[in-house]
């Protein structure tokens, strides 16, 4: 703990601290039960039905949109922030899918196809994922309108302009591709409609990470970082790797995360 948070942090007896617990447990009931509420609204949200055909580089060959769900009704395409010619793929989308393996064995039970789309060509994204030892699937939308139509990439015009659509509203752009979630459903006759897309801060919930840093005392502890997540690396990139191999995960010497996160920026 840092001299700081043990300044302000009073030390009681077991009685005080089960009854501050008790009245912030209250507030976590509450909060659960709100985000509940946020969820069922998100299930009755309207569909939009999806009429271009979108093709994806896979390990086993071009897919439609279509063809990703594999035989399930649901469909979740994580954007994962890695452009063409990137050196690797973003570090707090890994960060994400060092918690997707694990998923989609879950979803896949519960008729969910998991899958993490990204605008690098296929050869790239499989050297990096081999690098990474994830297993989960991840597909290529290199030469297709797919990030685009969903505002997860920028054109060159777009990043000369200054302005993008992104989470919903124009803004700066900060790189030529941005992290996001789709959702989508097919019906028996094979249609597809899209029914959810969530960005920026709203992806948190998929980083299992970051909800046990809001449970210790130091918590996320970036105060003072640009951006806030500039201490995140790759898992087998950080100077203390304590599960990594170290023979073929050496520490590397620290860089300038933007200048690296957003190459040729």
């Amino acid at each position: 703990m840092t001299s700081s948070a043990t300044e302000q942090t009073k030390v009681v007896s077991r009685e005080e601290w089960l009854a501050a617990r008790k009245e912030l447990l209250e507030k976590e009931k509450k909060l659960t039960r709100e985000r509940d509420a946020i969820a069922a609204a998100r299930r009755k949200l309207p569909w939009v039905k999806v009429d271009q055909e979108y093709v994806f580089d896979t390990p086993k060959g071009k897919r439609t949109l279509a063809q990703l769900f594999e035989g399930r009704s649901q469909l979740v395409v994580y954007h994962f922030m890695m452009g063409p010619g990137w050196p690797a793929g973003c570090p707090g989308c890994s960060m994400i899918a060092d918690h997707l393996n694990g998923s989609v064995t879950h979803l896949a039970n519960r008729d969910v196809t998991l899958i993490a789309v990204s605008r690098a060509p296929l050869p790239e994204i499989e050297a990096f994922q081999k690098r990474m030892a994830w297993t989960f699937k991840w597909a290529s939308s290199y030469g297709s309108d797919f990030n685009y139509d969903y505002h997860v990439s920028c054109t060159k015009d777009e990043l000369d302009q200054g302005e993008i659509y992104y989470n919903y509203r124009i803004q700066k752009p900060m790189s030529e591709e941005r992290p996001g979630v789709s959702v989508f459903y097919k019906d028996e006759d094979g249609e597809v409609f899209h029914t959810y897309s969530a960005y920026a801060r709203q992806l948190e919930t998929l980083m299992g990470v970051y909800t046990y840093l809001d449970m210790v005392p130091k918590g996320r502890n970036e105060e003072g970082l640009r951006p806030p997540s500039a201490w995140l690396r790759h898992h087998d990139r950080y100077e203390q790797n304590y599960y990594a191999d170290p023979v073929e995960s050496e520490p590397v010497p620290a860089v300038n995360w933007v200048e690296w996160f957003f190459p040729g920026r």
